[in-house]
């Protein structure tokens, strides 16, 4: 015979539901915070003055 509730404790409420939208915006937050960031682009070089022939 399945064990019943006692009538003296009421059932635990349900978990309440988590909109999708929270849902990715908290992974979002925490892909943001986990990621390092990038490291900084090289500068480029200042193009070099054209090589003059000598006279």
């Amino acid at each position: 015979m399945p064990a019943s509730p006692t009538p003296g404790r009421p059932l635990p409420a349900p978990p309440a539901a988590v909109p999708m939208r929270d849902l990715l915006a908290a992974c979002a937050a925490a892909a943001a915070i986990s990621t390092p960031p990038r490291a900084p682009e090289p500068e480029p070089r200042a193009a070099a003055p054209e090589h003059r022939e000598a006279a």
